[in-house]
């Protein structure tokens, strides 16, 4: 996603969905998004919630390039890479980016990245812990992945674990 700063600065987030439990996992706020920045990313989630299996991204050169080719690889995670002008791949997170633009994005007008990064992570707290989801039962996001905890370690949900990555 992409937005700008009071002073026209643009920058760009990238935002991480569990389609499993549908968290929002990381946004990361920056002024220009790299693979490097992808793997980062994806490594702290990784540390974590332990690692996926499949990541579904658009095609964006952050996604295509060598060095997340090579993370994936000695991860053993798949990519599956959405095509070109078809948002409707990935429709998960194409709602999720318009429930962040709308309540968050267009909500604020952000002076500097600090504060970009400050009151999107406060809107994806709020997202996770907050929001009840029909598909869900009416739970939140972090009540579901909780209950998934404590039936079984959601590490352990390698076949059911698919990452959602949209960086436009």
């Amino acid at each position: 996603m992409a937005d700008e700063l009071t002073g026209g600065r643009r920058f760009r987030a990238l935002t991480v969905v569990d389609v499993y439990t549908p968290e929002s996992l990381a946004i990361e706020v920056g002024q220009s998004l790299e693979g490097y920045d992808v793997v980062r990313v994806l490594q702290q989630i990784a540390e974590e919630r332990g690692m996926p299996q499949l990541l579904f991204c658009d095609n964006g050169s952050e996604f295509t390039s060598q060095v997340l080719d090579l993370w994936a690889y000695h991860n053993q995670v798949k990519i599956d890479v959405s095509r070109p002008g078809k948002p409707t791949d990935n429709a998960y997170v194409e709602s999720f980016n318009g429930t962040l633009r709308a309540e968050c994005l267009d909500a604020h007008w952000f002076d500097d990245l600090a504060e970009a990064r400050q009151r999107i992570e406060s809107w994806r707290i709020e997202y996770n812990a907050s929001r009840p989801h029909r598909a869900l039962g009416e739970r939140t996001p972090n009540e579901f992945a909780r209950e998934i905890a404590a039936s079984r370690d959601l590490s352990g949900l390698q076949t059911s674990r698919k990452l959602t990555l949209v960086l436009v």
